[in-house]
């Protein structure tokens, strides 16, 4: 948010002074969810947490999440909130099909103590889209400089992974990136996902996933094993 101490990261001052800053920009007086984006290794979970506490007490917002905490970080997470009267409700981390980190122990922790997960990333910033079956598009992220992807992500391995995954959609009347929003849903057992687009139609075309939102235990199965 700014140069210098405490611009970052997750102290009371940062999470304080950058939630006044947004509520100032956006002109608003209070947000519905107000996250904790990262664990902070430098700062006591206490204070991350008191401070997510302090900022709804305050009325600054309804409800408090966290995002990328992991499996033990968000037991322990979960239980400082609790004690102070102010639940999690909901994880925001990363998840798709090519990045299933959640599933070692991080969804266990979600359902046992009833949070919800919304992941972001579900279609692998774009890599789980038509996009990527041949070649790189001009205008994908991976051929900008600035782009979180760079050209060295898409392998020969990846192309004919996809391509796999791609036959699998089709059969289903789907696209692939509409399969993989209903993969991420069902099996990372999510309350909803995060999809950014950069065009109207994308928008259009992912929430046709919701037309087909079944998977027969052979289609599961072709997938795990693409996946391995």
């Amino acid at each position: 948010m700014w140069d210098g101490p405490y611009g970052e990261w997750g102290s009371r001052k940062y999470l304080v002074s950058s939630l006044d800053q947004s509520l100032k920009r956006m002109g608003l007086e209070y947000v519905d969810i107000f996250y904790s984006h990262r664990f902070d290794p430098n700062t006591p979970l206490e204070e991350t947490m008191g401070a997510l506490d302090s900022i709804v007490k305050q009325g600054k917002a309804l409800y408090v999440g966290i995002s990328s905490y992991d499996a033990e970080q968000t037991q322990r997470a979960s239980d400082i909130l609790n004690k102070l009267g102010t639940p999690c409700l909901i994880h925001q981390p990363i998840y798709s099909m090519l990045n299933r980190w959640i599933e070692n122990g991080l969804s266990d922790v979600l359902e046992q103590n009833g949070i919800g997960t919304i992941a972001f990333c579900p279609l692998a910033q774009g890599l789980l889209t038509d996009k990527y079956l041949n070649d790189v598009p001009a205008d994908s992220r991976i051929a900008k400089p600035t782009g979180a992807l760079n050209a060295n992500a898409i392998t020969p391995e990846l192309i004919e992974k996809l391509n796999k995954l791609n036959s699998i959609a089709q059969r289903r009347g789907q696209s692939l990136a509409q399969m993989a929003l209903v993969w991420a849903l069902e099996v990372g057992r999510l309350t909803s996902v995060l999809i950014g687009a950069s065009k109207s139609k994308q928008i259009i075309e992912n929430v046709k996933a919701l037309d087909n939102m079944q998977f027969t235990n052979q289609e599961l199965n072709e997938i795990n094993e693409i996946l391995k």
